[in-house]
């Protein structure tokens, strides 16, 4: 019995999220297919992550432990026969027995794309949010200073089951940057609340548009308070970027 580290990337756009879903196609079933095909199944899969509907992934985790002998350096083009071209498996490799996709993450990177031009662009449909109204990326880069070091983020959360205890998470990076057309915020955490990344940028839009003020997100993090924040922007721009562990 071998645990393995899995990593895959998708576009989200066809899927309802990670997590398989009654009447509705997710990742997970698309992967655990795909899975069976090449092992036979019978593995118990655990996520680095709960990705929503629309939402996409440069890189996810999963771990597993398995009973299958194929090579590791094999694994990833066995699966990629079977998975179809919105996703693929990236590598693989063994792992502590002790070892848990989620449990075992030290951080994650999220990454949400605009489109900020007058005229939309078809190619990135459902890929990044397009804001046709002018950005000015330097006033967004100063307000996200304000999300980094260790705060309750209860305002920039969506209470839910998911979410429970402590809502404080610590920010290491929070920076905003254009890249021709398209405007990037980048956030880097120990952890992620739902609809946490979301609720940041469509504060940061808000503050574009004049009705929150740089200096005040620290306020509307002491507030706790989710109606403090601004709106929960759409999952079509979000990405999850990279999953960080202590491995060799």
């Amino acid at each position: 019995m071998r645990n393995l580290l899995i990593t895959l990337s998708y576009d989200g756009a066809r899927y309802h999220g990670w997590q398989i879903q009654e009447n509705a196609l997710t990742v997970q079933e698309v992967f655990q297919g795909a899975l069976e095909r090449v092992t036979g199944g019978g593995e118990d899969i655990k996520a680095c992550s709960r990705t929503d509907t629309g939402v996409h992934a440069r890189e996810f985790a999963v771990s597993l432990k398995t009973e299958s002998r194929i090579p590791v350096e094999r694994l990833p083009a066995a699966l990629n026969r079977y998975l179809p071209a919105d996703m693929a498996v990236k590598g693989c490799r063994v792992v502590p027995e002790g070892f848990h996709a989620r449990y075992s993450c030290r951080g994650k990177e999220y990454g949400y794309e605009i489109w900020n031009h007058p005229v939309r662009d078809p190619f990135l449909y459902n890929r990044a949010l397009h804001y046709w109204y002018p950005l000015d990326e330097g006033l967004l880069d100063e307000a996200a200073a304000f999300y980094v070091g260790a705060h309750d983020f209860t305002s920039f959360c969506t209470l839910d089951s998911r979410d429970v205890g402590d809502f404080t998470r610590r920010v290491t990076k929070a920076r905003v940057e254009r890249v021709g057309d398209k405007v990037i915020f980048t956030v880097a955490a120990d952890g992620f609340l739902y609809n946490m990344v979301r609720i940041m940028v469509g504060t940061l839009l808000r503050v574009q548009q004049g009705k929150i003020r740089p200096g005040d997100i620290p306020g509307i993090l002491e507030a706790r308070d989710r109606r403090a924040a601004g709106p929960t922007a759409p999952a079509c721009g979000l990405y999850l970027n990279q999953v960080f562990y202590d491995l060799p």
